[in-house]
């Protein structure tokens, strides 16, 4: 049985992701699908491929994964179909595809946009079907021509100070409003957010109710959070603002 994901920013209440599977179903009726997610914040793509690196492996290998975050739909941008370690991701080729083009062994190809696609809905008109064939059997190399130079986006980079502190950022913020950064913090030690110094802690239980925390998250990261509330919102913190990690001393 074929196992397509899919991930979007339509929601679910105009029926958008229904006439995805609609066209998927009509054409491969075998086909299992599993929505991820579908309330991405609207024209995300950061946020999308950040939600992608987290789970693309997760899924057995054959697995296609369709994602439609796409706020460039009906310009010159290239739409995909990429083989890499042994699964297919389909979508737009804006960065959403990132974690798997990042890997060695991948392979993309360019997918045809028929005549008659509507210009404001790949998802249904482009990417739907090609999951469909993917599913079906048809190799990569039958859905497009081979395509040498996708967008690739990547998590800006945590940099070491001079005094061995590490300076970095907020690179999305959940819908538990936890602000996850690029920082790793094996060893503990506290974090820097403009002028609060937040202890790093090993769960969220640790901290009583309302109480600022960091802690490293299930991916290895770094986060912001509030014990019973939301680090976004309490503290007005959104993606891109810095932060410093300042490392436990040395034992």
């Amino acid at each position: 049985m074929a196992l397509i994901t899919l991930l979007t920013d339509f929601g679910t209440a105009d029926g958008y992701v229904g006439e995805m599977k609609g066209v998927i179903y009509a054409m491969h009726p075998q086909a299992h699908l599993v929505d991820v997610a579908h309330d991405v914040a609207p024209q995300d793509v950061d946020g999308a491929r950040l939600a992608i690196a987290r789970y693309w492996r997760r899924f057995p290998l054959g697995t296609i994964h369709v994602v439609v975050v796409d706020p460039g739909v009906g310009t010159s941008r290239a739409a995909l179909a990429v083989e890499s370690d042994g699964r297919f991701l389909v979508g737009p080729d804006n960065g959403v595809l990132s974690p798997a083009l990042l890997r060695s062994d991948v392979r993309v190809v360019e997918l045809a946009i028929p005549a008659q696609a509507s210009a404001t809905f790949h998802g249904r008109d482009v990417f739907a079907p090609a999951a469909a064939r993917l599913a079906g059997g048809s190799p990569l190399e039958g859905l497009g021509r081979t395509y040498d130079a996708p967008v690739v986006r990547r998590t800006p980079e945590a940099k070491r100070l001079a005094d061995g502190s590490v300076s970095g950022e907020v690179i999305t913020v959940d819908r538990f409003g936890n602000l996850i950064t690029n920082l790793v913090a094996p060893r503990g030690g506290a974090v820097v957010l403009g002028d609060r110094v937040v202890p790093i802690v090993r769960s969220y239980g640790e901290g009583a109710s309302g109480d600022v925390i960091a802690v490293i998250g299930s991916s290895g990261l770094l986060e912001i959070a509030v014990r019973d509330g939301s680090a976004g919102g309490t503290l007005g913190v959104a993606r891109g603002a810095p932060v410093v990690l300042r490392p436990a001393p040395a034992a």
